[in-house]
Parts: structure tokens; sequence; C-alpha cells
């Protein structure tokens, strides 16, 4: 993982982001989307990951007073499985825990094992379901959280 850096995501970034977005996801989101998310939403940070000026990662934080929430996280297939995820992960939550949240919490696809065993590294739990969450093919999404102050 040498030279690999996370870094706040910039407008410049969204082009190399949307070709992540779109390898990963089967509805991705628009580039206004994005454009919207770094540029007007004071909720919002994006994180990107990139190895010599490539990006081939992001994760997308809301903080909302004193609770965070992950809208969204992916890594180019090309760099799946090799603690990629993890890295950009672990470095969100401690922008999150840097930025006054007490909690975590964001929703997975109940069938995607791989990240739900990732983010159980991190302390998450399961805390629900919502039915129907993913549009694309109405799959059920687990809501995981993690309680700051319970882990210290």
């Amino acid at each position: 993982m040498d030279n690999v850096t996370v870094r706040e995501m910039t407008v410049d970034d969204i082009d190399e982001v949307m070709e992540i977005e779109h390898a990963s996801f089967a509805i991705p989101w628009k580039r206004e989307a994005f454009v919207g998310e770094v540029e007007q939403n004071n909720f919002a940070v994006y994180y990107v990951i990139e190895d010599e000026n490539r990006i081939f990662g992001y994760c997308g934080l809301w903080m909302i007073i004193d609770e965070a929430h992950i809208t969204n996280i992916a890594i180019l297939p090309s760099h799946r499985g090799k603690g990629y995820g993890a890295l950009l992960f672990g470095h969100v939550i401690e922008q999150a825990v840097e930025k006054g949240a007490i909690m975590l919490s964001l929703e997975v696809r109940v069938s995607n094992t791989g990240a739900q065993h990732m983010y159980r590294k991190f302390g998450l739990v399961p805390g629900g379901i919502r039915k129907q969450y993913y549009t694309d093919n109405g799959e059920d999404a687990l809501v995981m959280w993690v309680n700051f102050h319970d882990e210290r």
C-alpha cells in the first residue's frame, strides 16, 4: 500500500469517481449528485483513495451534529480484495470521530457479506432491515451501526 493516500474529494475528482461509480453500482449516482454533495451539502464530506494520482475508490460521509452516516463507499473492481476498502473506511471513521461523531450508521445489501464482514471489524453491528431498499432489484438493506462511546 505504498504511495496510497486518502484525501478529501474535490469537484475535479468527480470524473474519476464516476468511473468507479459505474463499475460498482447497477444504478449509479449522476454526476450532478456528486457535485451537489461536494459543493453544496454542508453536512457532507467525501474522501478518495488514490495511488500515484489515480483515484480507485471513494467514500461519502454525512455529519449531522454528532451522528455520522456513510452514504456510499466503492473501490474499483481491479483494486478489491487488497485491503483498500478497509484503509479508506478506517480513515473515514477516524475523520468522523475527529468531527465529533458519537455514532455511525450505514446501509449495506443483505447479500454483500464481504462488506458486512469488513464493517464488523470496525465494530459495526446489525441494527435492522430496510425492506426493498435497493431500487434496482428490491433487495433489502441491512442497517449497521456503531456507538463510539461503547467502543472506548
